[in-house]
């Protein structure tokens, strides 16, 4: 009930994202779910975390308000004891994130570009009438109606120079695809070239124009060589501090907010909402500045800092009194 809500609301943010592919190229409503599928282990590995947390401090503070950690206190349990298991439940889910993050989430990003790329260049290209700035190519185009993708009314501008412009205009015209090249087939038109010196015009019967932008292949790495990258790529190397200290987070979490949530019901009030989010602020503004300053020592610094403050505000809120 927990993971749920923030799950929806992180794919909602996802599918807005690729909805705006749309603009672009030509989906349909089973490959929208494709591309979202794609995202399915990025929206996790941002959830995860963040529910772990939710879900440990309501669990305590639970166990605390009705009494059942005092009960288990009376009993000889220690609060430490208490919170070995709750510590491998973390260190399992730190093992689950770091798994998406260096495993699932390189493949599934990949895919996401190999479909993006593969469909930019077999989607029918949307050229929306009446609708200014349209590239075509190396052309900008003009159309004023579209009627069952027979484009009336059209203006085509190109600059092949710096001194040299070219107009065409056609009455009708429509989108060609042969062997995997688009091409605009212009009928009953005129075009015009000018320069400095002077100006041609041209009238014709049909003209073909190519799309002669050239479509990049995509080429998919496997997890090694995607990996092996940061060795010369600065953002990569950040990136996989970004996703170790993320990963680590439900276990860094455990003793921090255990320090705040176990608590006696008859003298500290419940403040479960106000661990949670500063606790999740804290360790995703560290993750965020791991990502654009940090290093492998600085991380290391940081695990041993964040460990050592949750085990010391334990200590003192909580071990010293049960």
């Amino acid at each position: 009930m927990i993971f749920l809500p923030f799950f929806l609301i992180i794919s909602l943010v996802y599918l807005v994202k690729i909805s705006s592919l749309t603009s672009q190229i030509q989906i349909t409503f089973i490959e929208l779910l494709t591309l979202y599928g794609y995202s399915v282990p990025d929206i996790i590995f941002y959830t995860l975390p963040l529910s772990f947390v939710a879900a440990l401090a309501n669990v305590l503070v639970k166990l605390s308000q009705d009494n059942e950690l005092i009960a288990l206190y009376a009993l000889g349990l220690k609060a430490n004891k208490v919170l070995r298991p709750l510590l491998l439940l973390g260190l399992l889910f730190s093992i689950l994130l770091a798994s998406i993050s260096f495993l699932a989430m390189p493949i599934s990003k990949q895919l996401y570009k190999e479909f993006k790329t593969s469909k930019k260049s077999e989607a029918k290209l949307n050229i929306v009438a009446g609708k200014l700035g349209q590239k075509f190519g190396d052309y900008y185009i003009y159309v004023k109606k579209n009627k069952k993708d027979v484009f009336q009314d059209i203006v085509i501008y190109n600059r092949t120079k710096k001194d040299v412009e070219q107009f065409f205009s056609s009455q009708e015209g429509k989108l060609n695809k042969t062997n995997g090249i688009t091409s605009l087939v212009l009928n009953d038109g005129y075009g015009y070239t000018y320069t400095k010196e002077k100006l041609q015009q041209a009238k014709y019967k049909s003209l073909e124009v190519f799309d002669t932008t050239q479509n990049r292949s995509f080429h998919f790495q496997d997890i090694i060589a995607h990996w092996s990258s940061a060795s010369t790529n600065i953002i990569m190397l950040h990136r996989i501090l970004f996703f170790i200290f993320v990963s680590l987070i439900p276990l860094l979490s455990v003793y921090i907010v255990a320090a705040f949530t176990m608590i006696n019901p008859r003298y500290q009030a419940n403040r479960s909402f106000l661990v949670i989010f500063l606790t999740t602020l804290g360790l995703y503004l560290t993750a965020s500045s791991l990502e654009k300053w940090g290093t492998f020592l600085i991380l290391l610094i940081t695990v041993m800092l964040v460990a050592f403050l949750g085990q010391w505000l334990f200590k003192k809120r909580v071990a010293k009194y049960f």
